[in-house]
């Protein structure tokens, strides 16, 4: 149902107000670099709406040119009115081009410009704003929201001022061609677009509907791929294809309604359109009789009826796009409105005023995060590490260990104390500045899908060929590397899929090898691996915590015997703190009894 909700985010309309239509204008700032190829679209529309307009006026003269030789009037040679609109059709299709050219091309630059600018906002945006969004959501914005301006900016906008040009040049020529039949025809055609109208919302909530549908047998599909296993393991293929066989019935039965509903529509249309023109011709007739209209006037009459009347139509579908727009429009300037991290948006050298030693003190730290700011997740912390350092972080799930390191990362900031770099306040140093000096290795590695070379060298761009592999030695991973047919251009598939855990994990170590760091962040790195994985992915961390100050998540306790100082956390709270031994003599501990329940574990294991 996730997907369910994203396309009806996706789709919603919003009513058009003044508020709404001046934020929308707002996106038309990102066109003004382009405004004279903007300007030039806005000439080539008018001149091909002229010429559009002008071809059955050409063709009025040529029918009555011929009606008249033919009585041996004399009037403009037939051929002459013939080369003529020849030339007409040649100058249409210079003007239709350029229109499409020069409006694609203002369009689709402002277009990459606000891409560029939502996605340099949303990549800089703090953790807090990630936490409470779906990736879906948010990867929607750059995509269906800014796909939907784009159509607004290259094709809507051209649509609505020819649209408005037809409308109001045709309506004044065929009022100037016969006011009486003019009358007749407007009183035909509003009623026929009020229906179309009403038809048309019909047709776009059951199309919804569809697609809602659509897209939630979809998901049936992906659950049950990725969940392969599972079917398998439990016998159930019967079970999924029945579940997927019953959504697609329902996909059905909504496209048969909405197949009933188009049918009648496109019937209607063309019984009102055909009816249309036989009740203008028929009234015409009687005026062509009674010699206040000729021929070729009834002729150009009709067709420019059509003109006008297909306008008018297309209006209808055109507001409904406009609402969307502005929906989009209000999505894409929430991000762009969204207070960003205070982080540099091109690389820049390290200060010396911010360079580290690697001294980190928390001092009276308590948080809560916003979303549930009613349960802290830190109480009254304090913890000191010294340049170089091991320090160990252990406790019970939901002690609040990984929020530490989140604060030491700056993904979030305190409610209350502050945290220390070096005796400066972790607020006085630029994110980029403390950020550079910072490695991190999570539990779950998450590698790009690019080749190994480009995940290792993602710790340091810069990097030499030689310093990737020595990297890549000192974490472990050369070996393995080297055994690939294409070595390090090797690629790893989406999240590293093709490699082992205990290969990424190696990778993402011969990263943070690379990117030097002083303070380097380890999110129990070898919890999930195999025995052989977890003794070279620990060489390979032992090997990265030289001479740096190291924070470690563990929930191992045989990981961090040789920590310098390890803190227990217990709800939030600092309970213990010390060395191994020094909380192993400690009966009463959380520590010791942690621990007992781990050895008692491998024991009985």
């Amino acid at each position: 149902m996730a997907r369910n909700r994203e396309v009806e985010e996706i789709d919603k309309k919003v009513k058009i107000n003044k508020e709404n239509w001046k934020e929308a204008l707002t996106m038309l700032k990102f066109l003004r670099p382009y405004r004279g190829y903007f300007a030039a679209g806005l000439v080539f529309i008018a001149l091909s709406s002229f010429t559009t307009l002008s071809f059955p006026y050409l063709l009025k003269k040529l029918i009555d040119s011929a009606d008249a030789m033919s009585r041996g009037e004399v009037m403009i040679s037939p051929n002459m009115i013939a080369v003529a609109m020849l030339g007409i059709l040649v100058l249409q299709m210079v003007f239709s081009f350029g229109r499409v050219y020069f409006f694609t091309y203002a369009g689709e630059n402002a277009l990459a410009d606000l891409r560029r600018e939502v996605y340099n906002r949303m990549i800089q945006l703090p953790m807090e704003f990630f936490s409470k969004r779906r990736v879906g959501e948010l990867s929607s914005r750059l995509s269906a929201d800014l796909s939907q301006i784009q159509d607004a900016m290259t094709l809507m906008l051209a649509e609505v001022l020819r649209g408005l040009l037809t409308l109001v040049i045709g309506i004044g020529l065929i009022f100037y061609i016969s006011p009486k039949l003019t009358l007749v025809m407007i009183s035909v055609i509003p009623v026929i677009i009020v229906i179309a109208v009403v038809f048309g919302k019909k047709i776009r909530k059951l199309s919804r509907e569809a697609q809602d549908q659509l897209a939630d047998s979809n998901i049936v599909v992906q659950e049950t791929l990725q969940g392969i296993s599972n079917v398998k393991a439990f016998s159930n293929e019967w079970f999924e294809i029945g579940r997927y066989q019953n959504s697609l019935k329902k996909v059905v039965g909504l496209a048969l309604r909405t197949g009933k509903v188009r049918g009648l529509f496109i019937s209607f249309m063309l019984f009102s359109l055909f009816g249309t023109i036989v009740f203008v011709v028929w009234f015409g007739v009687g005026l062509m009789q009674a010699g206040e209209l000729s021929f070729g006037d009834l002729t150009a009459f009709v067709i420019y009826t059509t003109f006008v009347g297909a306008s008018m139509a297309g209006f209808a579908d055109l507001y409904s796009q406009l609402q969307k727009t502005i929906g989009a429009t209000q999505r894409v300037r929430e991000i762009i409105r969204e207070p960003v991290e205070d982080v540099m948006t091109v690389r820049v050298p390290l200060e010396d005023k911010y360079t580290l030693s690697g001294r980190v003190s928390f001092e009276g730290i308590s948080f809560a995060y916003p979303s549930r700011a009613d349960m802290q997740v830190l109480k009254d912390v304090y913890i000191k590490a010294e340049p170089g350092e091991q320090i160990a972080l252990v406790g019970p799930s939901g002690a609040g260990k990984s929020t530490m390191v989140s604060m030491i990362l700056q993904f979030y900031h305190p409610d209350s104390g502050r945290i220390l770099f070096d005796g400066m306040e972790s607020r006085t140093i630029p994110l980029s500045q403390l950020r550079q000096q910072m490695a991190f290795v999570p539990q779950d590695v998450m590698l790009f899908g690019g080749t190994i070379r480009e995940n290792i060298a993602y710790g340091n761009p810069d990097a030499s060929e030689a310093d990737i592999k020595e990297a890549a030695r000192k974490a472990n991973a050369h070996e393995f590397i080297e055994s690939f047919p294409e070595g390090y251009q090797t690629i790893v598939g989406e999240r590293g899929i093709k490699l082992s855990g205990g290969q990424r994990q190696r990778i993402a170590i011969a990263r943070a090898i690379l990117k030097d760091p002083v303070i380097l962040i380890l999110d129990e790195a070898t919890s999930s691996l195999d025995s052989a994985s977890e003794s070279l992915v620990q060489e390979a961390l032992e090997n990265l915590m030289k001479n740096r100050t190291s924070f470690v998540i563990a929930h191992r306790l045989s990981t961090v015997r040789n920590a310098d100082k390890i803190y227990v956390l217990d709800k939030g709270q600092i309970v213990e703190s010390g060395t191994h031994q020094e909380l192993m003599d400690n009966e009463e501990g959380l520590y010791k009894s942690l621990s007992k329940l781990q050895f008692a574990g491998v024991a009985e294991d």
